[in-house]
Formats: C-alpha cells, sequence, structure tokens
C-alpha cells in the first residue's frame, strides 16, 4: 500500500468565527458545537486512514474552542503546526509546503473539517488515484471541491491565484493546474457543510458519528 501525508486543513471552533452560514437558524454556540464535532470525526477517519501519515494545520486559539477538552486529547496524536499566510489560499499554500519538508517525498491529500461523512476508504482510495495521475481533485456539490491530492506538494503553489469559496473554485483550481501541465484526476464528488440543508443532508449520511449526533441534539 502507497504511503501518503493527510493534511486537515482546520480551524478551532470558537463561537462566532466558524460556520457562521449556519446562523441562523442555529446560534454561534451550536453552530461552533457543529464544527467541533465535525472535526473530531475527521481526525478519527484520518487516524484509521490505511497508508495516511496524518498532519493537521491549525487556524485559531483551541483554548477558545467548543469541545476543547476533547479536541486537545484527540490533536495528541497527530503533528500540528499553525497556518500562516494572508488569505485563505495563501495558508493552503503554505501547509503543504509545510508538510513538504515534514514529510519530504510523500504525496499529500489534503481535506478540511467541512466533511465530517468522510470515511477512511474514501480517503485511502483518493489518495490512490495519485498512482495514475499527478493531482486529484475531489469536487463538492457547491462547486468548490473537498480533497485535493499532489503528487509533488509544491504544486499547491497554484492556489495561491485561485478565489476561495466561489462556485467556480473547483473548475479554477483543475485549470489552474492544467495550466501548469499536470494531470488532474476526478475524486468522489461530495457535500460539505456550509448551509443548515447541507448539514442535515451530510448528518443523514454519517449516522452514527458524533456530528449527527450533534444535529439529533438540536431537535
Amino acid at each position: 500500500m502507497r504511503e501518503f501525508c493527510l493534511l486537515v486543513v482546520a480551524k478551532a471552533p470558537v463561537p462566532g468565527l466558524v460556520k457562521t452560514r449556519l446562523c441562523p437558524p442555529m446560534t454561534p454556540v451550536q453552530a461552533a458545537d457543529i464544527a467541533a464535532a465535525a472535526l473530531l470525526d475527521t481526525l478519527d477517519a484520518a487516524l484509521r486512514t490505511p497508508g495516511a501519515h496524518p498532519v493537521i494545520a491549525l487556524a485559531g486559539e483551541l483554548s477558545a474552542a467548543t469541545r476543547r477538552m476533547q479536541l486537545s486529547e484527540a490533536l495528541r496524536h497527530f503533528p500540528v503546526f499553525a497556518q500562516r499566510g494572508s488569505d485563505f489560499a495563501d495558508r493552503l499554500a503554505n501547509a503543504h509546503a509545510e508538510v513538504a519538508r515534514f514529510r519530504p517525498g510523500l504525496p499529500v491529500v489534503q481535506i478540511g473539517m467541512d466533511t465530517p461523512q468522510v470515511t477512511p476508504e474514501l480517503l485511502a482510495s483518493t489518495a490512490a488515484r495519485l498512482a495514475r495521475a499527478d493531482a486529484v481533485l475531489g469536487p463538492a456539490e457547491d462547486g468548490g471541491w473537498w480533497a485535493l491530492g499532489l503528487n509533488d506538494p509544491q504544486a499547491a503553489d497554484v492556489l495561491r491565484t485561485v478565489p476561495m469559496s466561489r462556485s467556480d473554485t473547483g473548475q479554477l483550481t483543475r485549470e489552474a493546474l492544467e495550466h501548469k501541465g499536470y494531470n488532474v484526476a476526478n475524486g468522489a464528488l461530495m457535500s460539505d457543510v456550509d448551509t443548515i440543508v447541507d448539514a442535515y443532508r451530510v448528518a443523514s449520511d454519517a449516522w452514527e458519528g458524533r456530528f449527527a449526533a450533534a444535529m439529533r441534539g438540536l431537535g
């Protein structure tokens, strides 16, 4: 089985700073709890992924986060480094560059914390596609992407030119990679959690996880 670095790009779930598009109907505290549950589910999947060497790029102050004790305990099992950069695209590119130094020679699959329904099998199969392509892009239903795999982590430098959080971010990311000569394979289509409709849809796909339990707790 081919080894790879699994880069999880995460943000400390601090009320008022995460999942603000869920408010209303959620309160900032409820939205932060949903985000914390999603991150915990994602970390569980990362730990159980065959061939993966998980690494966390974290933004924000964990000391102010919802479920901070649970998150602190879970993160003890991972190398964690702080995100750096002037905007999200810069932070993503810099995270890949950091991983290239931390885990030299390994391909990288990057995910976020918005797909708590992700499974170890899906992550491993996404990485496996890099055996036949330079890159793999897992599209999100909103037009963005939930996973980016790269045989050369330095290729993530193209992200600095891509507008993020738009309905055409996925297509623009593909075009930026192809413009540099990279062969891009398709990953699985997934729904990430941006709106309350997304949240209920994702909870139905991962009924046994913390995220679904948190959603059920909303009543």
